[in-house]
């Protein structure tokens, strides 16, 4: 069945109004009609059964009818990501939504050399992806931030799993003793620029009481394929895919 996510209250028999966006896809891709159901969730109030109420000129009235399933949310996992390439970016997006990522972050490290990026796009393709797997809410795209802003700014109870290119622990074994016996530890990612973190950023990294540094692997990983590794690794050690 379609899934939709909307900005509207979901309670029962609430008109809900998708974008005009959403509602060409509805009726001029998927062919829906007055009477037809569909899934829609807000990332507040669970997963509803909607039906179309009505198809007008510029846009389709949804009416909520039940909850299908109650609100719920993964692990409080962010991916921090050097800028890189636009499709690169993409990627590691679409991918970060699929793989639970609750939010991501983008950082400006002194290596990086990438393109404009359209935040608004990034919002879409999280969006579209939470839709597909699944999942009932969106992973928030922040706009970009110099990396020490973001390391000076550190929240308290946050851990940090460091990608250091340069060596660190085996990531399974590592990630298990620092997120022994606790499911609701925060933990943030952290993937560099191709060109790697400059030495005076990686030896800050590896200092901080936080930080847990990993390797992975013998290979040189492009930015996407490390972030998607990354959060693979993460998921099977510490993260929700047990329950």
């Amino acid at each position: 069945m379609i899934r939709l996510h909307v900005q509207g209250a979901l309670t029962p028999a609430a008109a809900v109004a998708p974008t005009l966006d959403q509602s060409r896809y509805l009726t001029q891709v998927m062919r829906l009609k007055a009477g037809d159901e569909l899934l829609a969730f807000n990332g507040r109030d669970g997963e509803w059964r909607c039906s179309v109420a009505e198809v007008l000129k510029k846009g389709v009235i949804l009416r909520a009818e039940d909850q299908v399933r109650p609100q719920t949310f993964g692990p409080d996992l962010e991916l921090i990501v050097a800028v890189v390439k636009k499709a690169r970016v993409e990627t590691i997006v679409e991918k970060a939504a699929e793989l639970g990522a609750r939010r991501v972050r983008l950082v400006l490290t002194k290596r990086t050399n990438a393109d404009r990026i359209r935040l608004d796009r990034l919002d879409a393709i999280a969006e579209e992806a939470a839709e597909q797997t699944g999942r009932m809410d969106v992973p928030v795209v922040e706009d970009p931030i110099k990396l020490d802003a973001l390391l000076d700014g550190w929240g308290a109870g946050r851990r940090l799993m460091f990608c250091d290119e340069t060596g660190g622990a085996p990531p399974m074994s590592a990630l298990a003793a620092a997120g022994a016996g606790s499911q609701e530890q925060k933990w943030s990612i952290l993937i560099g620029p191709e060109g790697g973190f400059a030495p005076e950023e990686g030896e800050r990294l590896r200092s901080l009481a936080f930080t847990t540094a990993v390797s992975l692997g013998p290979r040189i990983l492009r930015a996407d394929t490390a972030a998607i590794a990354a959060m693979t690794l993460w998921q099977a050690a510490v993260g929700d895919w047990e329950r």
